[in-house]
C-alpha cells in the first residue's frame, strides 16, 4: 500500500477520544457522521484540510492518521500532513501541477533546484533533508511498483 489515510487509525483515535461519528463531524465541519463513517471504512478519503482538522479535534499528530509504506514518509505523506492539496502545494512552490504530480509519483530525473526544495520545506513544515528523503522515498516506491 502506498501512502494514504489509515481508516482504522481514524476510528481508533475517535473511539479513544470518546466521540461519536456525528460529534466528530460537527467538530471538523463535515456534513454528518455518515462522512466520518465512510472515512473510517475506507470507502472515501478526507481532503487534506480535513486531515488537519481531524487530528486537531482528536488531539493527535496528523501523521498518525496517515499510513506510510515504509519507514520514511514520501512527498504525499508530507503534503497530507500539511493539509495541502496538490494545486495549493504546487502554487506555494511555484511549479505546474503536473510537475508536482510527477515528483509525488517518483517520476523525476534530478532533484528540484535548491530554492524549490526550500519552498517545499517551508510549505510542508519540514527541514530540507526530510523533503529530500521524501523525494527519494517516492522514487523508491515507484520503482518497487514497476518491479511487480
Amino acid at each position: 500500500m502506498v501512502t494514504g489515510v489509515d481508516p482504522s487509525e481514524l476510528r481508533a483515535a475517535r473511539e479513544k477520544a470518546g466521540l461519536t461519528q456525528h460529534e466528530l463531524a460537527r467538530l471538523v465541519g463535515a456534513a454528518g457522521g455518515e462522512r466520518i463513517s465512510r472515512w473510517e471504512l475506507g470507502t472515501s478519503v478526507p481532503r487534506p484540510d480535513f486531515l488537519v482538522k481531524l487530528a486537531r479535534a482528536l488531539d493527535i499528530p496528523t501523521l498518525r492518521l496517515i499510513h506510510i509504506d515504509g519507514e520514511i514518509p514520501d512527498l504525499r505523506a508530507l503534503r497530507l500532513q500539511a493539509g495541502l492539496t496538490v494545486p495549493k502545494l504546487a502554487a506555494a512552490v511555484n511549479v505546474a501541477v503536473p510537475t508536482y504530480y510527477a515528483w509525488e509519483q517518483g517520476r523525476w530525473a534530478r532533484l528540484p533546484a535548491a530554492r524549490q526544495l526550500d519552498k517545499l520545506a517551508g510549505a510542508s513544515g519540514h527541514p530540507i533533508d526530510v523533503v529530500v528523503a521524501a523525494f527519494y522515498e517516492a522514487q523508491r516506491q515507484r520503482l518497487q511498483r514497476e518491479e511487480i
